[in-house]
């Protein structure tokens, strides 16, 4: 049985000068947490600090998550203010400025790898070492992902990159942090209203080309779901939680080039004597490259000739 953490329990946000991170570590010191607000800019930090009229409990450390032993020096401070650690925040990120691939300096890659998933893992691995050792051990990881951490934006090809690849790091951290009671998940946000997404409200370019406004939601909702993911008991763990404005363009209606892709991957296999083709659906669906594909409209589409779909057993063609 896992052990319960003591209360006040304590959290490290990076990032937590503005944005996701304040807005994140100010509904935690509302709810009686311990803080550590760490980021690049310690006016910012202070400021966050003193808004939330929590004392000693808000305490604000400048740090930079790529650097390492400013890492190590960050959890070092958190141990020696407030004994244990119990929720990582891994917030802290970068973005690019839109372009091509051809045109983008290796420099600029670089400073988006390095925040985005070195950071994280620099993080990460801190925070593993120092909630399988306290006791009682234990505590909670969570890394903030992205929209993009499923489907790409034009033109940004570090930012989709990296969010990608922090997924790959909340799985394996949830895997290998299984045997020392720490759970990991990540949040996946879509527009929220920050200064990285102001320019959405103007207009940005779409998959088909199109440049369109797109609708942004409040800092409070992804301060709320973190503080849920935050507060879960220590034997669950909500791995992927996926955050959005509502009426944000992520999920589409099928394009044409979806439909095609469909029926040209459903040749690809053939079904067992007696199986329906049509109930290849469900697998397709998972590797169509356009996202949100609604699957009424495509299930009509395969099943026209065949309406009663059955469970098939896959085989690939042979020659």
């Amino acid at each position: 049985m896992i052990q319960s953490a003591p209360s006040p329990r304590t959290a490290i946000v990076t990032g937590a000068g503005s944005g996701i991170g304040r807005a994140v570590a100010l509904a935690l010191l509302q709810a009686g947490w311990l803080v550590v607000l760490a980021g690049r800019r310690p006016d910012a930090l202070q400021q966050v600090a003193a808004e939330s009229l929590a004392g000693e409990r808000a305490q604000a450390v400048s740090t930079d998550v790529t650097n390492e032993s400013g890492v190590a020096q960050l959890f070092a401070h958190t141990i020696d203010q407030f004994g244990r650690l119990d929720l990582l925040f891994n917030n802290a990120g970068s973005n690019q400025a839109r372009g091509p691939i051809e045109d983008l300096d290796y420099q600029a890659w670089r400073q988006v790898v390095d925040v985005n998933l070195n950071g994280m893992f620099l993080c990460a691995r801190e925070a593993v070492r120092v909630m399988k050792s306290q006791n009682p051990r234990g505590g909670r990881i969570i890394n903030n992902g992205s929209i993009s951490a499923h489907a790409p934006r034009p033109d940004t090809i570090a930012y989709t990159a990296t969010k990608h690849a922090v997924t790959g790091l909340t799985k394996s951290l949830a895997l290998d942090g299984r045997k020392h009671d720490i759970a990991c998940g990540q949040i996946d946000i879509g527009n929220a209203a920050s200064d990285m997404t102001a320019r959405m409200a103007a207009g940005i370019p779409q998959a088909n080309g199109h440049i369109v406004s797109e609708d942004r939601m409040g800092l409070e909702s992804v301060a709320s779901a973190v503080h849920w993911m935050a507060s879960l008991p220590a034997d669950a763990n909500a791995l992927f939680l996926t955050v959005m404005a509502t009426k944000m363009p992520f999920i589409v209606e099928a394009s044409p080039r979806s439909l095609y892709f469909l029926t040209g991957l459903s040749a690809l296999f053939k079904p067992a004597p007696g199986e329906n083709l049509a109930t290849l659906l469900a697998l397709i669906l998972m590797v169509s490259p356009d996202r949100g594909l609604r699957p009424s409209r495509a299930a009509r589409l395969l099943t026209e000739k065949e309406p009663k779909p059955t469970i098939v057993k896959l085989s690939p063609l042979t020659n």
